[in-house]
């Protein structure tokens, strides 16, 4: 099968976790990193030692009983992870009927989509998937993307990020704005923050910025190098 890939957006979302095992806590966490508005989780054993962080976030209520079909109610997304064939089936259909997004962990049959394996560099979020046929090539693809992409791309992201709304901010047009930014991402200044070297970053900036911008160069690499 063929996935339509697409990056969710779960700000003020409430979502819904079903097994809280070793890989359910994962999900827990990865659902909670994304600023959803409530993360329910239900499980028949009390919470692992191990979830003391995440129990302590405001946001996730963790229940100690069976699952109730009204679990799902209102919920934007459903993660199951357990080992019941039944109950997975359950949760599958209920979702399914309501409209509702649902991953059965390692079940693709039983989804309505599939979680990728993902490298996170700051802002850079790379997603590998392999259509459900081989996890195991999608996690070694994972780490070679580890590897290849480093801290420095998350650096020149917040570097963007503050640039932005200042070129923005000079109204100069879409095409200016699109040439200039191509030019930055084009430039040395990748490598600069791989080599921690912050005078040759400031050079390549004077050299790209407008003049109604460039002096506020130390203001957007600050806490950079």
């Amino acid at each position: 099968m063929r996935y339509y890939p697409i990056f969710v957006n779960l700000t003020d979302k409430d979502c819904l976790v079903v097994g809280a095992g070793a890989v359910g806590r994962r999900k827990i966490g990865a659902l909670l990193d994304r600023g959803p508005r409530s993360v329910l989780v239900v499980d028949t054993r009390p919470p692992a030692d191990d979830m003391a962080a995440l129990l302590d976030n405001p946001r996730l209520c963790y229940e100690t009983r069976t699952f109730r079909d009204e679990d799902v109610d209102g919920k934007f997304i459903v993660i199951a992870s357990t080992d019941n064939e039944e109950l997975n089936w359950r949760i599958s259909n209920l979702c399914k009927d309501r409209g509702i997004l649902c991953n059965i962990v390692d079940q693709p049959e039983k989804c309505s989509f599939i979680v990728p394996a993902v490298v996170s560099k700051g802002d850079l979020t790379l997603a590998v998937s392999t259509g459900g046929a081989s996890p195991a090539l999608a996690k070694k693809i994972r780490r070679d993307l580890e590897e290849y992409f480093g801290s420095n791309y998350g650096d020149f992201l917040i570097l963007m990020a503050r640039l932005r709304p200042h070129v923005l901010g000079l109204e100069r047009g879409t095409e200016h704005n699109t040439v200039l930014f191509r030019d930055l991402v084009a430039s040395d200044l990748l490598s600069a923050f791989e080599r921690n070297d912050a005078g040759r970053a400031r050079e390549i900036l004077a050299a790209h910025l407008p003049a109604e911008i460039s002096g506020r160069i130390d203001e957007v690499l600050d806490g950079l190098f």
